[in-house]
């Protein structure tokens, strides 16, 4: 395990200081999964849920998380994001949703905390809308998926 860089020698949380690093292309994709109950599914497929469009909303909620993590995250810096996706995938084994998000930036540092912050606030959203219909819905495996750029490389998760 690296160096913990957002503790100063005193031990106290700061800003990383990015200003020395290269301004390099940036990208970052994370997932996650909501599972429901089948009817739960049934009504997102038909249109049927009565707060509209399930994932149209999450989508939208999930791609202004991204632009607003620094907002939501002590620590993390504003970033001039140049995209940011929110896409879904049905699944009918196990039931439920499954989550991506991409996020991309040409700047000093990752995106990584954004696609992490619009799967989780996408899933977040699918709940609210969804709530009445199934309280046990419950959101596994948000996670990094992969990361490109930046002077710590590339990463890619093993598969699930």
């Amino acid at each position: 395990m690296s160096e913990l860089t957002h503790l100063n020698e005193r031990g106290e949380a700061r800003m990383v200081d990015v200003s020395e690093k290269d301004v390099t292309s940036r990208t970052a994709i994370a997932e996650g999964f909501v599972s429901m109950a089948p009817e739960t599914l049934s009504l997102i497929e038909k249109g049927e849920a009565k707060k509209g469009d399930v994932l149209a909303t999450a989508r939208i909620a999930g791609i202004m998380a991204a632009k607003r993590t620094h907002d939501l995250i002590p620590l993390c810096h504003p970033l001039p994001i140049t995209k940011a996706t929110v896409d879904f995938e049905v699944s009918k084994n196990p039931v439920g949703i499954h989550v991506i998000g991409e996020v991309k930036v040409t700047g000093k540092t990752g995106v990584e905390m954004e696609a992490l912050t619009a799967v989780s606030i996408a899933c977040l959203t699918i709940y609210d809308m969804l709530k009445a219909a199934d309280k046990a819905m419950r959101f596994d495996g948000i996670r990094l998926v992969e990361k490109t750029g930046g002077r710590s490389g590339n990463y890619r998760a093993d598969k699930q």
